[in-house]
């Protein structure tokens, strides 16, 4: 044999025997990165729907999304965790739950949507007003992070990361804050959740402190006059020349309050309960008027006014507004197993007419995402 073709096969060989060499690590990185420029998003230094508008209104920088805080649900309840069993099996299965939604992301980024907020305490999966004892969080008593859920978790940051799609991770709900000890263990589990996204190199997440602060928190720091603080403390958090962008949200048709406008990176409003779809206009103006807001992103992630089929709607209006909407859907009495997202179990395909109009109007509004 030549001993140049000796030589050569030779210098090959390391590339196929070395496990682990920078070829492979450099493909199993994490390669999304979510971005802010003053009141716009980009996605990897790009305007999100880069280039698109719709009847004259501009759709890029904007962050069209759903509430899908059930993605990593269970119930660590064994005397409720019955009632939320699948149709077809009667039993409840946290890892089907998280498997099913990642199928279905393929459908919801076809269609348009980039983004979705997920909650490591979920959201009340039985609707409005119906807490019934079920315990539901990625954060232990003592603000220690929960390996099962941050491993379901970690499943749908990999897909998302994948298709360049944005997670709004939402850290607690009020429904479930009780469960913390005291103020420091919710300290503690802030100060965990984001060492564990340093750790795991994710850069498509938005974080949402908590949903809707002025609603029923058991810890004074979780509520409006002192939220603020945790989200100065994400913000002064940063590794490798990098830190989360971080803000919170309020209930239906509220106004943030000037001590998180100041310190927010974005400003999350909620649109449900809001019949009028001309106070959706009228929020995003009051909020611009707040003390110390700067040109930011305006983004409702949670919003159960539907009426997609109508020339106005709280979803239209917030585009002319240019504010980003999030579509919210939970399961209405006597509904079946294939309406909402938030009623758990839920089915987390484009099941139901109420899906279908929405993702429908948000495909003619995009144009789709490839």
């Amino acid at each position: 044999m030549d001993r140049l073709l000796i030589f050569s096969v030779f210098l090959a060989l390391p590339l196929f025997f070395i496990p682990g060499c920078s070829q492979d690590k450099a493909k199993k990185m994490p390669q999304t990165i979510v971005s802010i420029d003053a009141d716009k998003f980009l996605v990897n230094g790009k305007l999100s729907y880069n280039g698109r508008s719709w009847q004259g209104f501009p759709i890029e920088g904007l962050l069209m999304n759903s509430r899908m805080v059930q993605g990593i649900f269970d119930d660590l309840n064994p005397e409720t965790s019955a009632h939320f069993g699948y149709p077809d099996t009667q039993k409840w299965d946290a890892d089907r739950n998280t498997d099913e939604f990642i199928k279905a992301m393929d459908d919801w980024y076809a269609k348009g949507l980039l983004a979705f907020t997920i909650n490591l305490q979920g959201g009340s999966p039985t609707g409005y007003g119906n807490q019934k004892g079920w315990i539901n969080s990625a954060i232990g008593p003592k603000g220690e992070i929960r390996v099962a859920y941050m491993t379901r978790l970690e499943k749908i940051l990999k897909r998302a990361d994948e298709k360049g799609m944005v997670v709004i991770l939402g850290i607690f709900y009020f429904g479930q804050d009780q469960f913390l000890e005291d103020e420091a263990a919710v300290i503690k589990g802030v100060d965990n959740t984001i060492d564990w996204l340093f750790e795991k190199g994710y850069r498509n997440v938005l974080i949402e402190i908590n949903n809707e602060s002025n609603i029923a928190y058991d810890h004074e720091i979780l509520k409006p006059e002192r939220v603020h603080e945790l989200i100065s403390r994400v913000k002064s958090k940063e590794k490798n020349g990098y830190r989360f962008l971080t803000g919170t949200s309020y209930g239906g048709g509220t106004v943030p309050s000037e001590n998180v406008v100041g310190v927010s990176d974005f400003i999350l409003i909620h649109g449900n309960g809001v019949g009028d779809p001309a106070r959706i206009t009228e929020m995003v103006k009051q909020t611009k008027e707040v003390n110390g807001y700067k040109p930011m992103p305006i983004l409702f992630n949670e919003d159960d006014h539907f009426d997609f089929d109508k020339p106005s709607n709280n979803m239209v209006e917030s585009i002319k507004a240019y504010a980003s909407w999030g579509y919210f859907d939970y399961r209405m009495k006597d509904e079946s197993f294939d309406d909402g997202y938030q009623s758990v179990p839920v089915n987390w395909g484009i099941s139901s007419p109420r899906k279908k109009a929405f993702f429908d109007k948000l495909e003619e509004v995009t144009g789709g995402l490839k």
